[in-house]
C-alpha cells in the first residue's frame, strides 16, 4: 500500500483499538484483552474501501451478537481528520470504512512527492539478496530457455530492489569440469580434420556449427601450428582461444537484451583456489564422506531424509523418493559439478548474502533438496536458498511450433529471437506468464504494434498521456500544481478506481518480490492502462471548469509516472510518441 494508505490503515487500527478499550471503560463491552484483527480492502468495493473483521473476531470476548459489538465499537470511534468519510455494518458484523476524497488527494500528491522513487519501500530491510539466473554453458550459444530465464531474472532483481532490498545480479560461466573436456576435444577434432577429414570426431562432441567456425577461427589465426603439437597442448590453446570469444558472445547477447550482471564468475576459480576441496575436506571432517570405487561419495540420502523427516514426511513417502547418495571427487581425482556448485554456493553466503535466489530450468528439479540439504552440511541454512524452477516455453508463429531459425535455418538461440522480435517485448512477454508455467511465445504478437501486444498497450498509455499534456501546451494550458479543493472534485468512479489502482503499487512490488514473481507487476501496470483508457473515455480532461481539467490533468500524469516506474524498473522502453 502507499504511505497514504499505510497511515490510514495504521491509524485505523489505533482508533478500532481506542474504541474497543473505551467501550469495555464504560462498561459497553465486557473488560477483556483486545482481540487480534484484520483490516483489509473488501473484493468488492461498492462494501466500502476499507474493512475490519474486529466485532467478529472479538465474539467471545464481547459474549454478545457482533453486529451489536461492532455497533458499539463504532458508538465510541473517533474518525476526526482519519480521512474516513463514512461507515456501515454489513453481514454478519464487519465493519466497512469509506474513504473522504481528501484520501485520493493525498494519494495524488504522493505520487508527485515521490516521483521516480514511488512504490519504494522499506520491506526488504536492506537484506543482500543474489539473483543467480542464465548462468548457460559457454560451450554454446544461448538458447530459447536463457530468452525467458533472462528476462525472469532480471526483472526479479528488479523488483527485489524497488522492495527494498540490496539485489545483486550474476551469471555463473561453467568454465571448468567434463564440459570444458568435451569442448575440448569437439574443437580439436574439427581443427584436425581441416587438415585431415578422417580425424575422429567424439561419440559425446559437441555437435553445433558454432564448433566448427571457432576451429575455422583459430585456423585462420594459427594455421597449422598446433597440428604436431600433442593433444593435451592443442586442446588447451583451443579452449584458452575460443572460451573468451563464446563468454564475449554471451556478455553482448545479455548486453543486447539490455541486462548487465554484477559479476560473471568462474567456475575455475574455485577449482584455482582449492575452495572445491575444502568443501570435501569439510564434509569428511563432519562424517558426510564416504570412500567407494576409488570416489569419494556424499552421503545425500541421509542429509536429505533427515530434512524431510523435519518438514513432517513420513518414511514411506521418503523411500518412494529413490533418494541418492552423490559423487563428490571422480576416481579419477576430478570433482563433480555438484561438488563445485557446493563450493559455489556457499561463496555466495561467505560474501555476504542473506538469501540466495536460483532461477534454473524444471530440470532441476531433482537437484533442489539435495543442493539445500549441502547448505545446511556446510554451516549454513538451507532455507536461505530459493530455487525457482521455469517451465519450458515454446516459440510460435502462425498458431504453429517453431523449432527453427528464419535466418540461419537452424536451432533457435536467443540471438535469433532478438534479431527479430523487439527487446521490449521480449522483456515485458517473459514476465506475463509465472515462470512455474509453461509459455508459448507467440512471434506475431511480439512485433504487432497495436494493443493486442501488451508491452505496446502499456507503452501507448503512457504516450496517450503525454500526447495529451502536448496538445493542451500547444493552446496555452499548461497543468499547474492542484489545491487539496481541487483535487477533491475528482470523485467519478473511473476516477476513484484508477486512484486506488495507483494507491497500490508498492504492495504489488512487495507482493512480487515476496513471492519471486515480477509478473505481478506486468499485469498490474497493465491494469493500469486499461483503468486509464476507461478514465480517459468517460472523463474529459479539457473541460470549461479549469479547476476539474486542472485536477484531472493531475490524475494523468500521476499515472503516467506510475507507467514509467515500472518500464524503468523493467528497462523497457518509455515512449512519449507512438
Amino acid at each position: 500500500m502507499s504511505k497514504t494508505n499505510k497511515k490510514v490503515t495504521e491509524n485505523l487500527r489505533k482508533q478500532i483499538e481506542a474504541a474497543v478499550r473505551q467501550a469495555m471503560d464504560k462498561g459497553d463491552l465486557p473488560a477483556g484483552e483486545i482481540p487480534k484483527f484484520v483490516i483489509e480492502e473488501p473484493a468488492d468495493r461498492s462494501h466500502g474501501d476499507i474493512a475490519t473483521n474486529v466485532a467478529m473476531a472479538g465474539a467471545r470476548v464481547f459474549r454478545m451478537a457482533p453486529a451489536k459489538a461492532a455497533q458499539i465499537i463504532l458508538d465510541n470511534i473517533d474518525l476526526h481528520n482519519s480521512l474516513i468519510e463514512k461507515y456501515e455494518i454489513a453481514g454478519p458484523g464487519f465493519i466497512n470504512f469509506f474513504l473522504s476524497k481528501q484520501y485520493f488527494a493525498e494519494v495524488l500528491r504522493e505520487i508527485e512527492r515521490e516521483g521516480e522513487h514511488y512504490g519504494d519501500s522499506s520491506y526488504g530491510q536492506g537484506k543482500k539478496v543474489m539473483v543467480e539466473f542464465v548462468s548457460a554453458n559457454p560451450t554454446g550459444p544461448m538458447h530459447l530457455g536463457n530468452a525467458r530465464g533472462g528476462a525472469l531474472g532480471d526483472c526479479l532483481a528488479a523488483v527485489m530492489q524497488k522492495a527494498g532490498y540490496e539485489a545483486y545480479r550474476e551469471f555463473y560461466v561453467n568454465d571448468a569440469g567434463n564440459q570444458i573436456e568435451k569442448f575440448a576435444g569437439s574443437l580439436e577434432a574439427r581443427y584436425m580434420q581441416l587438415f585431415d577429414e578422417s580425424f575422429t570426431f567424439p561419440e559425446d562432441g559437441y555437435q553445433g556449427e558454432d564448433i566448427k567456425e571457432r576451429a575455422q577461427q583459430f585456423f585462420e589465426q594459427f594455421g597449422d601450428k598446433y597440428v604436431n603439437e600433442d593433444s593435451a597442448a592443442r586442446r588447451k590453446a583451443l579452449v584458452d582461444f575460443a572460451l573468451p570469444l563464446n563468454i564475449k558472445r554471451m556478455q553482448d547477447d545479455m548486453a543486447k537484451y539490455k541486462i548487465h550482471f554484477d559479476n560473471w564468475f568462474m567456475e575455475s576459480t574455485l577449482h584455482e583456489s582449492g575452495a572445491i576441496k575444502e568443501i570435501v575436506d569439510t564434509l569428511t571432517e563432519k562424517g558426510l564422506t564416504y570412500e567407494k570405487d576409488g570416489a569419494i561419495w556424499y552421503k545425500n540420502k541421509d542429509i536429505c531424509t533427515e530434512i524431510l523427516l523435519k518438514q513432517g514426511k513420513k518414511q514411506d513417502y521418503i523411500d518412494k523418493l529413490e533418494l541418492k547418495d552423490d559423487v563428490l571427487i571422480r576416481s579419477n581425482g576430478n570433482p563433480t559439478y555438484f561438488a563445485a556448485d557446493i563450493a559455489y554456493h556457499k561463496n555466495k553466503f561467505d560474501r555476504g548474502f542473506e538469501k540466495l535466489i536460483n532461477v534454473w530450468g524444471a530440470d532441476h528439479h531433482g537437484h533442489v533438496m539435495r543442493l539445500k540439504g549441502a547448505m545446511d552440511a556446510v554451516g549454513y541454512n538451507g532455507d536461505d536458498l530459493d530455487i525457482l524452477l521455469m517451465q519450458l516455453v515454446k516459440l510460435v508463429r502462425d498458431g504453429q511450433v517453431v523449432t527453427m531459425s528464419k535466418r540461419t535455418g537452424k536451432a533457435i538461440q536467443l540471438r535469433d529471437l532478438l534479431d527479430e522480435v523487439p527487446v521490449d517485448s521480449a522483456r515485458f512477454i517473459f514476465n506475463t506468464r509465472e515462470a512455474t508455467t509453461q509459455m508459448d511465445f507467440d512471434l506475431d504478437l511480439a512485433i504487432q504494434q497495436d494493443s493486442q501486444n501488451p508491452v505496446y498497450y502499456v507503452q501507448y498509455a503512457h504516450a496517450r498521456i503525454c500526447s495529451i499534456l502536448r496538445n493542451l501546451e500547444a493552446e496555452g494550458i499548461a497543468a499547474r500544481s492542484c489545491t487539496d479543493a481541487e483535487l477533491c472534485m475528482l470523485g467519478a468512479p473511473e476516477e476513484v478506481e484508477l486512484i486506488h489502482l495507483l494507491s497500490s503499487f508498492d504492495s504489488e512490488i512487495i507482493a512480487a518480490a515476496r513471492d519471486y514473481d515480477p509478473t505481478k507487476v506486468t499485469k498490474y501496470v497493465t491494469n493500469v492502462a486499461t483503468y486509464f483508457h476507461k478514465f480517459y473515455n468517460a472523463c474529459r480532461v479539457k473541460c470549461d471548469d479549469e479547476a476539474l481539467m486542472q485536477a484531472r490533468l493531475s490524475l494523468c500524469i500521476a499515472t503516467k509516472n506510475v507507467i514509467k516506474n515500472v518500464l524503468d524498473m523493467f528497462s523497457i522502453t518509455c515512449p512519449d510518441r507512438m
